[in-house]
């Protein structure tokens, strides 16, 4: 798969493509099935599949303040793209500039000059341009000067709400992983580098793999992890290795320790039966994969108490995965 940066960069002279438009935060079933859509449309009119996305959230420019989290990275989101079947990548730099784009300019210099599109799919929402002043019969009429034409698909729902990042983040932010990953047609993940942290784990018997989303207690530094934290509290998911795939079960704690007094929001996984050491984890690329929340985070009254906890938790993780490794269907 090509990815191309405009401003900047445009697809070879003689590629023609059919193309979609749009963030992708999460590259949900919804976004799935565009795609889909996409690379369907391309082989019936001998194009190339294509896809315009954006470098960061629109909102991060325009309104910082009101930007939501980032439902993965920018690694994640490319790789997704790809198994949709995409030849071919725009990332737009949303900056000052493009934020100024007018609409004509917009569907001149993305669509036409660096896409070589002969054939836009957009939802009957889309807006673009400046200020969101263009519509989907503005595109047409543009398309129409241009030379590409623009064809309309339909957006999936869940019942009566549409299928949306903005759904899948509120999902995530209540612990409802199960529902989020039937959404997303995957589990939802974080991504990250295993660091070091306090070892409260290994004192309690439960040594765990901390993703790098605080500060690394040897270095020193601070190693963010990519991809949407849920809600705190403790999951049964999986710790997937990179590169390679291997794929371990995992307890996986979400929150700040509060037995302990913690501030710092960790997540950490604890794979039974193994330690981060006999894995060789640390400085490790993995991803964790949430299943199920299997309860809040709380406060125990002591050590005892909360080492009979995580036993039934480790317990419970390993009857969940062991009847479902796969992502539930809706």
């Amino acid at each position: 798969m090509q990815v191309i940066e405009v401003p900047g960069q445009t697809l070879p002279d003689g590629v023609r493509t059919a193309v979609t438009i749009g963030k992708f935060q999460g590259i949900h079933r919804g976004h799935q099935a565009v795609l889909r859509s996409v690379r369907e449309r391309a082989a019936e009119l001998g194009l190339e599949p294509a896809a315009v996305t954006f470098d960061r959230h629109p909102l991060a420019t325009i309104a910082p303040e009101h930007c939501p989290a980032p439902l993965m990275g920018r690694a994640a989101q490319l790789e997704l793209f790809a198994d949709a079947g995409m030849a071919a990548v725009c990332v737009l730099r949303f900056d000052r500039a493009m934020m100024q784009t007018s609409p004509e300019d917009f569907a001149r210099t993305v669509i036409r000059d660096a896409m070589h599109a002969e054939l836009v799919l957009v939802g009957p929402d889309f807006r673009f341009g400046s200020r969101n002043a263009g519509d989907v019969p503005l595109l047409r009429t543009l398309g129409e000067r241009l030379g590409f034409t623009v064809e309309e698909i339909p957006l999936l729902t869940v019942g009566e709400e549409k299928l949306s990042s903005s759904r899948i983040r509120t999902l995530l932010g209540a612990g409802e992983v199960a529902q989020a990953a039937r959404d997303l047609g995957r589990f939802p993940e974080l991504r990250g580098v295993v660091v070091h942290g306090f070892q409260r784990g290994r004192e309690l018997g439960f040594p765990t793999a901390n993703l790098g989303s605080g500060v690394d207690t040897v270095s020193g530094e601070r190693v963010e992890a990519s991809g949407f934290v849920p809600a705190d509290g403790v999951y049964a998911g999986w710790l997937l290795l990179e590169p390679g795939g291997d794929r371990f079960p995992a307890a996986v704690s979400v929150g700040t320790n509060p037995t302990f007094d913690g501030r710092e929001r960790t997540v950490e996984a604890h794979i039974p039966g193994r330690t981060v050491e006999d894995l060789d984890l640390y400085g490790r690329s993995v991803r964790i994969q949430f299943v199920k929340r299997l309860r809040p985070m709380r406060a125990f009254s002591g050590v005892a108490e909360l080492i009979e906890t995580m036993r039934a938790d480790v317990a419970q993780t390993s009857a969940l995965l062991r009847e479902s490794g796969t992502v539930p269907q809706s």
